[in-house]
């Protein structure tokens, strides 16, 4: 990558795409080409197609999606079904058409089997059945990603793909309906805190183990691959340890400085049990992540009592 490349980055105020922008600038990209949804419909495949022809993009990152937790996903399939499929058909589609050099697109670790062997290996997509409360978003995404493979066998495109874990850090949705379970404890363990509440509940058994990687983490290797992985097979990018939701719950009350009780709701559902990546092909690249899970979360906390309070 040169420092005068016309960059892309496909989502630009999410979680992801936010530090991605982040770590562009601070490591001196400053062509990066950025639209907002009211500048640019995603969804909308004529618009997608005349702004790439226009603009010209040399690299791409598309980091745009619809995401959710458990909840969100298992209540509105169809939209989050339609939607992924909309948004990345479109940009894999038009970054090809207009002669994009390099394109990545960031996929999810919900797209391997519920009970894919642990840690999980990038060979283990498409070899069992995946968990029911988040299919339809695991389905866009594995169609997603063998759009890039079949752009790169067809046509010889430089289009990769890679899978990040469980992700949090600045710009993540706190909002308990559709938020993922990091940030929705920070949330209920702070108003239980302002509210001198004696307990937090949290859904499921407290059980299922899940790998957190904080976003700007991910946007270091989103870089790094970027500049040194060329292949059409996926790469699964992740912290390398998990933790299981109890454990996780009482860091954050630890960090929050909630002392009071979890109380576990049983009826709502664990999801997958347990969801660790393999993370042995990145590091042999030369990454590995640089913030620990409590330091992030405290970054996290004060991030969202900054800007959501």
């Amino acid at each position: 990558m040169d420092k005068t490349d016309k960059i892309f980055v496909a989502g630009h105020r999410g979680m992801v795409g936010s530090a991605v922008m982040r770590r562009l600038q601070a490591d001196g990209f400053k062509n990066l080409l950025i639209r907002d949804r009211s500048e640019l419909d995603l969804t909308d495949e004529s618009a997608v197609r005349k702004f790439f022809l226009k603009e010209k993009p040399t690299i791409v990152i598309c980091a745009a999606a619809k995401v959710g937790g458990i909840q969100a996903n298992n209540d509105y399939p169809v939209q989050f079904l339609l939607d992924n499929l909309r948004i990345q058909n479109n940009v894999i589609r038009s970054a090809y058409d207009s002669e994009v050099r390099k394109l990545l697109f960031l996929g999810s670790s919900c797209i391997y089997p519920k009970f894919a062997p642990q840690p999980i290996p990038e060979t283990a997509l498409l070899s069992g059945p995946l968990e029911p409360t988040n299919e339809a978003y695991a389905i866009a995404k594995i169609a997603g990603i063998k759009l890039c493979q079949a752009y790169c066998r067809e046509y010889g495109a430089n289009f990769i793909s890679a899978m990040p874990t469980n992700l949090y850090g600045p710009n993540d949705n706190f909002d308990l309906e559709t938020s993922h379970v990091l940030a929705a404890l920070i949330r209920k363990a702070h108003e239980a805190r302002m509210r001198n509440d004696q307990r937090v509940i949290v859904w499921g058994t407290g059980k299922p183990r899940r790998e957190f990687l904080h976003v700007d983490d991910l946007a270091s290797a989103c870089l790094l691959l970027l500049e040194k992985y060329d292949s059409p097979d996926i790469v699964n990018v992740g912290y390398g340890e998990d933790i299981s939701i109890r454990e996780l719950a009482e860091l954050i009350c630890e960090v929050l400085g909630f002392d009071g009780e979890l109380a576990w709701d049983t009826s709502k559902p664990d999801g997958t049990p347990r969801k660790l990546l393999d993370v042995s092909k990145l590091r042999a690249l030369g990454w590995k992540p640089a913030i620990s899970l409590r330091d992030g979360i405290a970054r996290t906390y004060q991030w969202f009592r900054a800007n959501c309070l």
